[in-house]
């Protein structure tokens, strides 16, 4: 019966949906291609080999299951693989990561025609959804396929199992139908269980394992050096977070150079601008790789380069947590050996943020402008910088073991529903 709601809801929203993708399609002309796979039609044809699929939802997701695609790929030499997603810049992340070596679709809305006909298209041996991916209908449909899904790298915040809590009519029969939940931590697989999960075991966090771009943090160092001022990175920002945070900032730092990265693309010309509006001399990335001796804010309008971004930076401020949305992904700070200084809202990174201010990884301000006043002193404290990027390397170091963990919950799941020719 929820479901049937749930199902009548969306239908109706139908217009709405196609307008937004329209809208979204003026920035990201992306959002405009393939239109036909978010309802469940593709042109292209499975080779017929046994395939197993991974959903990532956006670029976090993307990155975060990259050593996954891998571990599972070398596994299994006779699968093909399909990589789904819901974002342009997730999509773009996808072939970025993997190129040619995998198919690359639009996951379909959660319409029971839609998920229907794509999983009678691509008939996946194993259903692998990143993190909180949980769509009622697409888990219905795999369950009545017999499409076992596994919940990777899962995680479920006091907040949103709250949330479940209130929708639980919906939410525990498609939670109960997960074969398997591999979870971030002992607490997010407490609150999986108590909303129907049958079966949780906890691996840690894969993000922990990602493997940088070398060359990337190298080109990163180079350019610090050049620069030849302190770097402050406001890293992944999301809307309203740079106007606070550069506000927050005294006027006096001229010796300061800002570095400003958007969390989504399609707000690069939109802080420019704001930026420019205040004021502040700026570059970009993308036109000037070098700020100017006057600049004091230098915008990363590019995709695909956090680890430049990271390897560049002195100190860095982890955006989305300075608004109820939940943080970004502060390893990548502490793998760069890189002090965090986060916001108060680190929900979606409850754990990470836990071992992080433990091990003295991080430190956490209450607004923007404590932030801001935490960063300014741990840029006049090298030795402190110094200490706190040692402790967020060896947290990275000692956490590292999910994606392995992952995997051979994987090769459990898979090892009955492929021949023995798959399986060489």
């Amino acid at each position: 019966m929820w479901r049937l709601l749930y199902s009548l809801v969306i239908r109706a929203a139908f217009p709405l949906i196609l307008a937004r993708l329209w809208w979204r399609g003026r920035q990201e002309p992306f959002y405009r291609r393939h239109i036909g796979e978010r309802f469940g039609y593709y042109r292209d044809t499975p080779s017929g080999q046994p395939l197993i699929w991974l959903h990532a939802v956006s670029v976090g997701e993307a990155r975060a299951c990259a050593g996954l695609v891998r571990g599972l790929k070398a596994a299994h030499p006779g699968c093909e693989f399909l990589l789904t997603c819901m974002t342009a810049a997730g999509r773009e992340a996808l072939r970025e990561l993997h190129g040619e070596s995998v198919r690359i679709a639009w996951l379909p809305y959660d319409y029971p025609g839609a998920v229907r006909r794509f999983l009678e298209h691509f008939r996946p041996r194993l259903a692998v959804l990143m993190e909180t991916e949980i769509w009622p209908n697409l888990v219905a449909a795999c369950s009545e396929h017999g499409i076992p899904v596994l919940l990777a790298n899962a995680r479920m915040s006091e907040m949103s199992a709250r949330a479940y809590q209130r929708w639980q009519g919906l939410a525990r029969p498609a939670i109960a139908a997960l074969t398997l939940v591999c979870a971030q931590s002992a607490e997010d697989a407490a609150r999986l269980r108590a909303l129907g999960a049958r079966r949780v075991e906890v691996t840690g966090n894969v993000k922990f394992d990602s493997a940088p771009d070398e060359a990337k943090r190298a080109e990163g160092r180079a350019w610090r050096e050049r620069v030849a001022r302190p770097v402050l990175l406001l890293a992944s920002t999301r809307e309203g977070e740079e106007k606070m945070l550069l506000e927050a900032m005294p006027v006096p730092e001229q010796n300061l150079v800002v570095l400003v990265v958007p969390r989504h693309p399609r707000r690069f010309d939109e802080v420019s601008l704001f930026i420019a509006k205040d004021g502040l001399p700026v570059s970009r990335r993308s036109r000037n790789s070098m700020p100017a001796a006057t600049d004091r804010v230098h915008l990363g309008d590019t995709m695909g380069e956090m680890d430049f971004y990271y390897a560049a930076a002195d100190v860095a401020v982890i955006g989305g947590s300075f608004m109820p949305l939940g943080g970004q992904n502060l390893i990548e700070a502490l793998s760069a050996g890189v002090p965090a200084v986060l916001g108060p809202s680190m929900f979606n990174f409850a754990e990470a943020t836990r071992l992080a201010l433990a091990a003295g990884a991080a430190v956490q301000a209450s607004d923007a402008a404590g932030a801001i006043g935490e960063a300014l002193r741990l840029l006049s404290s090298p030795e402190e910088r110094k200490r706190m990027g040692a402790a967020g390397e060896r947290l990275c170091d000692v956490n590292r073991g999910a994606t392995r963990r992952h995997l051979e919950l994987c090769r459990e799941i898979l090892a009955p529903r492929l021949s023995p020719a798959a399986r060489d």
